[in-house]
């Protein structure tokens, strides 16, 4: 990456892996090495773990007779998968246009550009990269975001070579979750757990850490006045946000106590859950 490239290892607050439920274990499994490059990194029945070289990304967990998710419900939007260069994106999506794989949007963020679709079970899925940092920022010194229509020509005419899989140095960029209110999210989302409102969007707002467009999103779009998710569901079971920097997590912790919010011990995690349920553990990171 050029020096102009966001370091993901350096902000306060990353995510580090995304868990999901899912029903069909062998199908999905299969759809993230496929379609996204994922390979396994470890099988522990009922959980396949899924990532890039050594780093773990994505745990799969086993459970055929969870619910169907509904799309209205409280929970992931979509995983984004971040590529390091437009030339891997380029690459991918080359590859993604020969599998029988229905992408469900592309868009021009300012920020990034970005390729939507879903996995066999709807769990959504942006693959994005990113633009230098030095794009981010409007004549306000604000960062400016939009969904314009993305230059796919453009975009493939960078891409030679073929597609080889995630390449090192992709992340999980950020998570986008479906939330009841905004306001709520905000007070969880920022106010504890100590994300910057870096932007706002109609019906959502992006929280950023270290100077990041957004580690994570929460919107109303589908799930406007929902209440907590149903127990048992098919979607997102866990989101793990790495913390890093000295007594980080403690302060999480203490202002989450002062907000009347029960954070229990998982071993080195400390597991909280949003106003909806969604399960969010922290680990320190360094």
């Amino acid at each position: 990456m050029t020096d102009d490239r966001f370091n993901h290892t350096a902000a306060p607050l990353r995510i580090s892996r995304v868990r999901l439920r899912v029903r069909d274990l062998d199908r999905v499994a299969d759809f993230y090495q496929r379609v996204i490059g994922l390979t396994v990194i470890r099988q522990s029945p009922p959980v396949i773990t899924l990532g890039v070289g050594e780093v773990a990304l994505l745990d799969l967990i086993a459970d055929p007779a969870a619910t169907q998710q509904n799309r209205s419900d409280a929970g992931l939007f979509h995983t984004a998968f971040l590529l390091p260069t437009r030339a891997d994106l380029a690459r991918w999506l080359a590859h993604v246009t020969n599998t029988e794989v229905t992408l469900q949007g592309a868009s021009d963020h300012i920020v990034s550009e970005a390729i939507y679709l879903a996995d066999p079970e709807g769990n959504g899925i942006e693959v994005y990269t990113d633009r230098p940092v030095s794009h981010w920022y409007g004549a306000d010194g604000q960062i400016r975001m939009a969904t314009d229509p993305l230059d796919i020509p453009d975009l493939l005419a960078v891409g030679s070579g073929q597609w080889a899989g995630f390449p090192q140095g992709g992340v999980i960029g950020h998570v986008h979750l479906q939330v009841g209110d905004t306001g709520a999210a905000d007070q969880f989302y920022s106010d504890i757990l100590g994300f910057d409102i870096a932007s706002r969007y109609p019906g959502a707002s992006f929280y950023g850490s270290g100077g990041y467009h957004h580690q994570l999103a929460g919107n109303i779009w589908n799930s406007r006045t929902f209440g907590p998710r149903p127990e048992g569901a098919a979607g997102l079971e866990v989101l793990e946000i790495g913390v890093q920097g000295p007594g980080a997590k403690a302060a999480i912790e203490a202002r989450a106590a002062q907000s009347g919010i029960s954070a229990i011990q998982d071993g080195a995690h400390t597991v909280l859950r949003d106003p909806w349920g969604t399960t969010i553990a922290l680990a320190e990171v360094t």
